[in-house]
């Protein structure tokens, strides 16, 4: 028989929490133990249950999937992380990577493949979705050659720096991530100088170049 994987579901919609529990619970191997609706929370829940695997989705309140996973890598490096996403490009898998998830998925993949990574993660080894794992292969061999001037941003700022090219106003994004847009401006102004940028056209060049838009 084989051995039930624990899971920890961390995402801001209950719709879609709901829908993954039922799916995954599904395989019988598999067992939702607790859920979290943002990163804080996901974080304590990680510390109290320990879970096999912890699901994630990125773009949430507060502190955001890249954070969230950092700190629970800091507290138990051999975390198993699989951030499932609506943000389906290579970029963002591979800075989710970095950060110290092991799995990548965009929301739009099939339910086989969410099992087949889960699964995969589980084991130990890294998943990547099909659709943009060899540009993720490629973008990490260049990177040992390249300087990516994005690795220079925290999380925070690569947060940032993504809803600033995605058309968002500082308002907006102040509300999005619930911090002041007096903490938007420190950031924004902190990001543009590491990138040495002098304008928002010039950051859109940039998000777009390194296919982050």
């Amino acid at each position: 028989m084989k051995k039930t994987i624990s899971i920890l579901l961390i995402d801001d919609h209950p719709v879609v929490r709901s829908g993954y529990r039922r799916l995954l619970e599904s395989t019988l191997d598999m067992r939702v133990v607790a859920e979290a609706e943002n990163g804080e929370i996901g974080y304590q829940l990680y510390l109290e249950h320990q879970p096999n695997v912890t699901i994630l989705d990125l773009n949430m309140p507060g502190i955001g999937g890249l954070e969230t996973i950092r700190r629970i890598k800091a507290q138990d490096p051999t975390a198993r992380i699989l951030v499932f996403s609506m943000l389906n490009n290579a970029a963002i898998a591979q800075r989710s990577l970095k950060a110290g998830a092991i799995g990548f998925i965009s929301k739009q993949s099939g339910i086989g493949e969410m099992i087949q990574a889960v699964r995969q993660v589980n084991s130990g080894e890294i998943y990547i979705e099909s659709e943009f794992a060899a540009s993720t292969a490629v973008n990490t061999t260049l990177k040992d050659t390249c300087d990516n001037p994005l690795d220079r941003l925290t999380n925070r700022e690569f947060q940032i720096f993504k809803l600033i090219a995605e058309g968002n106003s500082s308002a907006q994004i102040a509300e999005q991530l619930t911090i002041s847009p007096k903490t938007v401006g420190v950031h924004h102004v902190n990001l543009m100088r590491k990138l040495q940028l002098q304008n928002t056209t010039q950051l859109i060049r940039m998000a777009i170049g390194q296919h982050v838009i």
